[in-house]
């Protein structure tokens, strides 16, 4: 059974949103990122890469993703979303648990969750295709353990396939307003042209978005 982003549950937590790059905060978490923003929920958002890995022109493109992802969430959020935190780890080549960048990264997250009172962390789910979002998943759940608040991790989807239910609980948020989406993806616009030269396109089956986000929460063995 799936839950509703507005039942009893789960409607007053405070959520922040963890995307491995920019983009993925529109592909997989733009509806989350809406409802909450709408309902005053929202604590903010944060990228963990730069996203210049999808071209060459890797400083001119991290500056351009910087200010497309301040768009994609300006129109994902209605202008209610404080402006995003960029980490800027370098693209495809993510720190791991251990590493002095992945704990003093999990150490900063952990008190920016305590400082905006965060409930819930919404992050790319573990058995993602990409290393950066498997990275993202294994950052969160870091961030779990060091919060020292009662937080959730909640995963959702841009590349992988739903996970088992039997492990997972499902949440769905309200759909978007028609076209939002879209529009928020627009602003990605080195994902989506060639206006930064050669490199990674987000393909026609990539841009058609269904108008709800579903998370999943691990249960309790």
């Amino acid at each position: 059974m799936t839950a509703a982003l507005s039942s009893r549950q789960w409607r007053d937590l405070r959520w922040l949103v963890l995307a491995p790059h920019p983009d993925d905060e529109t592909l997989g978490a733009g509806a989350l990122i809406a409802q909450t923003a709408k309902a005053g929920r929202l604590a903010g958002l944060v990228y963990l890469t730069d996203g210049a890995g999808s071209h060459d022109a890797a400083q001119r493109l991290a500056a351009a993703r910087r200010r497309e992802a301040t768009r994609a969430v300006q129109r994902l959020a209605g202008g209610r979303a404080r402006r995003p935190v960029h980490l800027d780890w370098k693209d495809a080549a993510p720190a791991s648990p251990g590493d002095p960048l992945f704990e003093r990264t999990a150490r900063h997250l952990a008190a920016l969750c305590r400082r905006w009172r965060v409930d819930a962390l919404a992050v790319t789910a573990g058995h993602e295709p990409h290393c950066d979002h498997e990275a993202a998943a294994a950052l969160a759940y870091a961030v779990h353990a060091r919060a020292m608040r009662n937080l959730i991790v909640a995963e959702y989807l841009v590349w992988a396939d739903r996970p088992d239910r039997k492990i997972r609980r499902a949440i769905q948020t309200a759909p978007m307003a028609m076209g939002q989406r879209r529009l928020a993806l627009a602003a990605h616009r080195s994902q989506l042209t060639a206006a930064h030269g050669p490199g990674f396109r987000l393909s026609p089956d990539q841009r058609r978005m269904a108008a709800r986000d579903i998370l999943y929460v691990r249960r309790r063995s």
